[in-house]
């Protein structure tokens, strides 16, 4: 009995032991030995407890030396594969944990990777903003020196002159197109903007005889005085006499530019027998300008501010004639205005040779004509500073006090009335001012002349302010 008893629990330690490898290894027990083990298991198991403690533990770390990882998560009833699916399921809890602690690293990470960005951005805004200004500035400069360029004659060495023929109804921009096709000047966008600029508006059709070396000035004058109907022989130079010059300033024109000399220009001006000659020409011109006393030339204020052409067959005599010429065609349509006003020739081109020197602007020169009539009508000097530097025989800016006690009929701080005769050739526009001047009551104007502004007062008092506010930093009054 006793030994079927130690058999039994023999077998029982044996079962229980299959079972925990049989457990241990994953393998299924059957229903039969399941049941029986289970029974066996719970009558032996407050004996056998610590037996089996040690076995497990013997047997566990055997397992772990044999089986792999993987499968230690195989004990009791749970399959591996149900730890594997465990295994795979995302740990949702660490997540946030994790993300927890990573936000203020990834943060920063993102701050410095922003920083970086905009630094580039910066750098390339900056490299585009410098390459476009280079850009502009290259472009500012080189239309700069090509408008300036365009400003200058084409060849201020080249006198030589071609046939330049502009067309009836031609605009500014045709104009300036045929210009620039005659080689006469080096731009004729340049030309365009510049008669714009100027408002020349009136330039007239016909032939023209022109020369690379003339300045826009010069072809814009020529222009405007109208060409030939027919093609001319070309000349051999040109002469341009500017508006304002006197005879002096004429002789020097004509030394510089052709073969005579202005010594030779100087006595035929004083030649009795050529002013006759020329006064039979043109009588209603020059009738009154016989009639004048104590003049220094006669022919003063007759040659007309223009461009001439100079033939080197041609006499001085033929020479000088065109410019008389060109005077009587401008004051032909003025005679009737000339003899409805009362006056003479001789007194309105007296007068317009001051008005063109005293102001710039047309309506600043009609109301200093005004003026002259007004002080003429008042029995009162003109004194014009004009006059006196005419009778020093001087071209300067400045007028001293002494210089207007200088004894000459020319002096009209002295001597009432027009005076003797013209000062100057004036432009059409000086005479248009004398014949046509805006109506006012000033007796005095004074001229600033840094500025070129007149200023215009109806009493003595109103006029000395203007000239210690604009004049008297100077050692001269430029007043009248």
């Amino acid at each position: 009995m006793a030994e079927d008893n130690q058999n039994n629990q023999d077998h029982s330690k044996s079962s229980f032991k299959d079972q925990v490898l049989r457990s241990l290894r994953g393998e299924e027990i059957g229903n039969d030995d399941s049941a029986s083990s289970e029974h066996n298991a719970q009558n032996l198991s407050h004996n056998n407890e610590a037996e089996y403690n040690q076995v497990d533990h013997v047997q566990s770390h055997k397992q772990e030396e044999s089986i792999p990882s993987e499968e230690i998560y195989s004990v009791g009833s749970r399959s591996a594969e149900h730890h594997a699916k465990q295994n795979e399921q995302p740990d949702f809890a660490a997540k946030p944990e994790l993300e927890k602690h990573q936000g203020p690293k990834n943060e920063e990470s993102n701050k410095r990777t922003r920083k970086k960005e905009d630094r580039i951005v910066s750098r390339i805004v900056l490299i585009v903003a410098s390459v476009l200004i280079l850009v502009i500035a290259i472009f500012g400069f080189t239309f700069y020196k090509y408008v300036d360029a365009g400003l200058q004659p084409l060849d201020k060495k080249n006198s030589k002159l071609v046939q330049v023929h502009i067309p009836e109804d031609s605009s500014n921009k045709k104009i300036a197109n045929i210009l620039e096709e005659s080689k006469v000047i080096k731009s004729g966008l340049v030309f365009n903007y510049y008669a714009k600029f100027k408002n020349l508006t009136d330039f007239q059709a016909g032939y023209y005889q022109m020369s690379p070396d003339m300045t826009l000035d010069d072809i814009g004058a020529l222009l405007r005085e109208g060409g030939t109907a027919e093609p001319t022989q070309l000349a051999d130079g040109k002469v341009t006499i500017p508006e304002g010059f006197d005879i002096e300033k004429i002789g020097e024109a004509i030394e510089k530019n052709t073969d005579f000399k202005k010594n030779q220009f100087i006595e035929l001006m004083k030649d009795q027998a050529f002013f006759d000659s020329m006064k039979e020409k043109y009588p209603e011109l020059l009738a009154s300008a016989a009639e004048a006393k104590d003049v220094r030339y006669r022919l003063e204020g007759y040659l007309f501010p223009a461009t001439y052409d100079y033939y080197k067959e041609s006499k001085l005599e033929e020479f000088v004639e065109q410019m008389i010429a060109k005077s009587n065609s401008v004051m032909e349509p003025f005679i009737p205005m000339v003899h409805a006003k009362g006056m003479t020739v001789q007194q309105v081109l007296t007068l317009a040779s001051l008005v063109e020197k005293e102001g710039v602007k047309e309506e600043d020169r009609k109301k200093i004509a005004q003026v002259f009539f007004n002080r003429v009508a008042a029995n009162m000097p003109l004194q014009s500073d004009i006059s006196i530097l005419y009778a020093l025989g001087e071209h300067k800016e400045l007028v001293t006090y002494k210089d207007l006690e200088v004894d000459s009929p020319y002096n009209l701080y002295k001597n009432t009335g027009y005076g003797p005769g013209p000062f100057n050739s004036p432009s059409e526009q000086a005479i248009n001012a004398v014949l046509n001047p805006a109506p006012n009551n000033y007796l005095y104007f004074v001229a600033d002349i840094s500025t070129g502004n007149v200023y215009f007062a109806e009493t003595y008092e109103e006029h000395q302010e203007f000239v210690d506010k604009y004049v008297n930093n100077t050692d001269t009054e430029k007043s009248e």
